[in-house]
């Protein structure tokens, strides 16, 4: 039986502004999203009437049919038309509700994979759309670039050219910080009258470390410092220790940096560790991973 594996990999954002509450409630974004390699594994291949998810991992996910990847495969099956008759396989190697769009990336994922499974059925744009209503990240992990501006939701992309891989700490404090429990906070800070200020991003400016770095920003960053002791020491260890870029990812509750080199990275998860912190090394991604068929191998 065909199987299609594909690793779903982690974001950072690298930039993050909060323009805005539209009247349907959500918010409208700005960011600069940047894939690492940290990643998720999904396997699927044809199963029994249904979708079967089997999690290998020590993230705690909640039920299955709250899973982005059971919604995905649902919304998949519901534009063709069919029953799913789908065994899953998600490895799970990102911390949940950390801000590294684990969760979309593996909804990403599972689309791509389900499209390969049944002869590319649809082009990328119907992917994208799919993908768009699942949740605000999905959209930049099916859009094929390992580097892209964002605006809205996340449903308007503009890819960009990769910037050299650089190496990056993923620190965790071991709390959850849910999304919608985040944006509630900034509203709540900001009052209904608030207006984002007006702003320019020059494209060659993003096409250099040093150019992103200037306009690195996340308006999540002082709530979630507050929030969670011992976020703003992690930060500042890892700029002690020349990260160019360090702040949270997302909503939180994970920080990041980025690092000149891997001496430098590893110097600040020795210090960052024992703070609590789980620390994760990684790379930013130049490609975004390939899918594999493998019609021979067991799932796993």
């Amino acid at each position: 039986t065909e199987a299609v594996s594909v690793e779903a990999p982690a974001k950072i954002n690298l930039r993050l502004c909060v323009l805005g509450r539209e009247t349907s409630g959500f918010h409208a974004l700005e960011t600069l999203f940047c894939a690492i390699s940290l990643a998720d594994r999904i396997t699927l291949r044809e199963g029994d009437r249904g979708i079967q998810l089997d999690v290998d991992g020590n993230e705690v996910l909640g039920p299955p049919e709250q899973n982005l990847v059971v919604r995905a495969a649902e919304r998949f099956y519901r534009e063709i038309g069919r029953t799913a008759h789908l065994q899953v396989q998600l490895c799970k190697r990102i911390p949940a509700a950390a801000g590294l769009g684990g969760g979309s990336s593996d909804a990403a994922a599972t689309l791509r994979a389900l499209n390969i499974l049944h002869a590319d059925i649809f082009p990328p744009h119907r992917l994208l759309e799919m993908g768009s209503e699942l949740g605000s990240d999905v959209p930049f992990f099916l859009c094929g670039s390992s580097l892209a501006l964002a605006w809205g939701r996340g449903e308007r992309l503009l890819t960009l050219p990769p910037l050299p891989a650089r190496p990056v700490l993923i620190a965790h404090p071991g709390i959850a910080m849910p999304t919608p429990a985040a944006f509630r906070r900034l509203a709540d800070s900001r009052g209904k009258s608030y207006r984002a200020p007006a702003s320019a991003l020059e494209l060659e400016a993003l096409a250099r470390w040093g150019g992103v770095a200037a306009v690195a920003i996340n308006d999540f960053d002082p709530f979630a410092r507050a929030e969670i002791p011992g976020l703003a020491t992690a930060v500042v260890a890892m700029q002690t220790h020349g990260a160019e870029i360090a702040m949270l990812s997302g909503s939180g509750a994970a920080v990041f940096g980025v690092f000149g080199d891997a001496r430098a990275r590893d110097a600040a998860a020795a210090t960052v560790g024992p703070l609590g912190f789980s620390t994760r090394a990684a790379e930013t991604l130049t490609v975004m991973p390939v899918p594999r068929v493998d019609r021979a191998a067991p799932v796993g």
